[in-house]
């Protein structure tokens, strides 16, 4: 073979490899566009599905189930915010069953002064002085759920548990032993449990322990069972019907005593609301009102009464920290 049939041979493999490795960059760069489309339809595919779980776990909460931390006598499932403060003013006026002679029982009455606080969103107290038997009362009450509006939680829970002291003259006991500072006090234990079914109806459960350190007779049990049901009905944008009902199970009541029946119209107005009401309760706390009512719907032992609620605010939030304002 000759050298010039040689160099033929060699710049033709030459050429032939140099046009194949072309056309394979060619190739390489018209594929180039789309799987570089695919990656980037593969990327938003993924942040959809992310962005779509996130809205799946973002929770609204449903809010204003009722307009005041009380239903009438009972707390309800409503907390104060945190540094909230409210100042609440509860009348009873006597039965209206006493005749003209006492005007229909506005002769008489019943008052409580309560000072309730928010220290969280889920957490607030509450101190209060009664002239039924000059009792001082505190509570605590824990947020536990919230009820969301797409349902994923379908009811509110709290948690309410108090107790009280009476603090009347001590009485002279009949077989001469001691009236310890024990026989003043009292406890109950409270479940809250509420849900909003609309804009306009809420209802609410509570069953209630109430327990008495001392009792009058040895038959009768110191703890007081009570399944309690409360509910707002709203009528207009500022004004609502209320009621509430406690019913002590058998066996577990005191003797003489009955079950608690209240009706009232929230007016809301401005920084506070104000309620006007009919119960046959006397007394304004659990010890009373739930295990200890002495009066009767059936023979006109009905109360006329109003609760008032102002509510101020007394911590700061960060918008107003170069304000000179301590409360508004």
């Amino acid at each position: 073979m000759s050298l010039k049939h040689t160099f033929k041979s060699a710049v033709f493999v030459f050429l032939t490899l140099g046009t194949m490795n072309a056309t394979a960059q060619s190739n390489d760069t018209l594929r180039s566009p789309a799987k570089e489309n695919k990656t980037a339809d593969n990327d938003t595919d993924l942040m959809n599905i992310v962005n779509e779980d996130k809205s799946v776990r973002k929770k609204s909460y449903i809010a204003s189930t009722f307009k005041a931390t009380r239903i009438i006598n009972s707390a309800s499932i409503e907390n104060l915010g945190k540094g909230i403060l409210d100042f609440r003013i509860s009348h009873r006026f006597g039965e209206l069953n006493q005749g003209a002679k006492n005007f229909f029982g506005l002769d008489n009455a019943t008052t409580k002064l309560s000072f309730d606080y928010g220290l969280t969103n889920w957490l607030m107290i509450g101190l209060g002085r009664s002239t039924l038997e000059k009792e001082f009362d505190g509570f605590i009450k824990i947020k536990l759920l919230r009820q969301t509006d797409n349902n994923t939680m379908p009811v509110s829970l709290s948690y309410n548990v108090g107790m009280s002291v009476q603090t009347l003259p001590a009485p002279i006991e009949p077989n001469g032993g001691d009236y310890t500072f024990g026989n003043r006090l009292y406890y109950f234990h409270q479940v809250l449990v509420a849900r909003k079914f609309s804009q306009g109806f809420s209802l609410q459960l509570m069953p209630t322990v109430v327990h008495y350190n001392l009792v009058t007779l040895h038959t009768e049990p110191n703890n007081v069972i009570a399944l309690g049901v409360g509910g707002r009905l709203k009528v207009s944008h500022r004004i609502a019907i209320t009621g509430e009902y406690y019913y002590t199970l058998p066996g577990n009541q005191l003797s003489g005593y009955h079950n608690s029946l209240s009706v009232g119209i929230d007016i809301e107005t401005g920084g506070h609301v104000f309620q006007l009401l009919f119960t046959n309760s006397t007394g304004i706390t659990e010890r009373t009102f739930i295990g200890q009512n002495t009066s009767e719907w059936s023979n006109n032992g009905i109360h006329f009464g109003f609760n008032i609620s102002r509510i101020f605010t007394v911590v700061r939030p960060k918008g107003f920290k170069n304000t000179r304002n301590k409360i508004y």
